[in-house]
């Protein structure tokens, strides 16, 4: 990992990587990156969702055996995905290809397949013919830098993506995850914690030299961790920041995407995804795991020490060449890969150079009894 200096005008990227069943931060650098749209789609065999019984009865056997499978040196995940022969099976993820024999062909009549991975990085750190860098006049759009002002310490300065805009009551506020907008849990190299009422600027200060006074306050921090402590915390990473008056558009519309619909819909392998972020800009992409579990290592600050949260029930979505997904790209809403008023599916937290992980959008917005802003 390189690491330079504020002075330097580098970003620090603080998240996680997955190193023997846990997932490592990673960093990038404040220019951007040369990365291609994901457009491996995925097509073969049917779409398989949530409450089919062939994806049910591989649900089963995937959460009977995880506990077995985590205590596998270089088993890093699992999750149910399609097989071979475009039928369910259990996906076992691994940080390099582990020897012939060491996992089994099959796990109670189910196929289990081996998905190389590598190290999985909680991506906070563009891409395309649209700044996703720039400061915009207000009001913004989103899916665009962004972070707390004062997201600084031990020499590194920290940022991610504005994800996307929900409501609570008659109340606005910008979503993006919690290692984004609350990720200062300890009072260590820069002798402060979040709180409540943080200035959430854009774009974030990875962009500006890390210098707020370069970025425009467009948020208020609403909502503290909910990765620390990580045995008390919900399954989710994810926070919210009420918006300043007349600084981002009221129709939530997102860089590129435009604006979404007010439902939802669940993730299924084969899916036709799309998201907006920071680094990698537009970006396609398909689902390929469900109800996936994975071992998280973040950091306590910006460039702080490390500690382990396990999430369930995480959606995974193919990020070949880390296409998809890179490093700043933390906060991104995914959405389906539809012209108008796209659904939104999962916020994006984490991934490597084949995949990327969301939680699913309906436990977050549950989590804070919110609404997508949307048509």
């Amino acid at each position: 990992m390189t690491r330079r200096s504020p002075t330097d005008r580098l970003l620090l990227l603080v998240a996680a990587a997955l190193l023997a069943g846990a997932v490592a931060m990673g960093c990038g650098r404040n220019q951007p990156l040369t990365t291609s749209p994901e457009t491996d789609t995925q097509t073969s065999g049917a779409v398989l969702k949530r409450g089919l019984p062939e994806v049910e009865a591989a649900v089963r056997v995937q959460e009977r055996h995880t506990p077995e499978l985590m205590a596998m040196a270089g088993v890093v995940g699992t999750a149910v995905g399609r097989g071979p022969d475009g039928q369910p099976a259990v996906l076992v993820l691994t940080e390099t290809a582990l020897p012939k024999g060491r996992l089994p062909e099959f796990l109670d009549g189910m196929r289990v397949v081996q998905e190389v991975t590598g190290r999985i990085v909680a991506f906070k750190g563009g891409g395309g013919g649209v700044s996703h860098t720039a400061k915009q006049t207000p009001p913004i759009q989103l899916g665009t830098s962004g972070g707390p002002a004062l997201d600084l310490a031990n020499g590194y300065c920290c940022g991610g993506t504005l994800g996307s805009l929900v409501q609570i009551g008659g109340t606005q506020y910008i979503l993006s995850n919690s290692h984004v907008f609350a990720g200062d849990v300890v009072s260590g190299g820069n002798g402060r914690v979040s709180t409540i009422g943080d200035d959430i600027t854009q774009p974030g200060l990875i962009d500006v030299g890390c210098n707020a006074a370069n970025a425009q306050v467009v948020a208020d921090l609403s909502s503290l961790s909910t990765l620390y402590p990580p045995a008390s915390t919900p399954n989710i990473d994810a926070a919210i920041a009420q918006v300043r008056s007349g600084m981002v558009r009221t129709d939530g519309a997102i860089l590129e995407i435009g604006t979404l619909s007010a439902s939802t819909v669940a993730a299924a392998v084969g899916q036709a995804v799309k998201k907006s972020g920071r680094t990698t800009g537009l970006t396609r992409s398909s689902v390929s795991g469900l109800n996936a579990t994975v071992n998280v290592n973040y950091s306590t600050e910006c460039a702080g020490t490390s500690f382990t949260k396990t999430f369930t029930g995480q959606i995974l979505v193919s990020n070949r060449r880390s296409g998809f997904l890179n490093s700043g790209d933390s906060g991104s809403l995914m959405v389906e890969d539809v012209t108008t008023n796209p659904r939104a599916i999962g916020l994006l937290f984490a991934g490597s150079s084949t995949i990327a992980v969301a939680n699913p959008i309906n436990a977050v917005l549950s989590h804070f009894g919110a609404s997508m802003v949307g048509n």
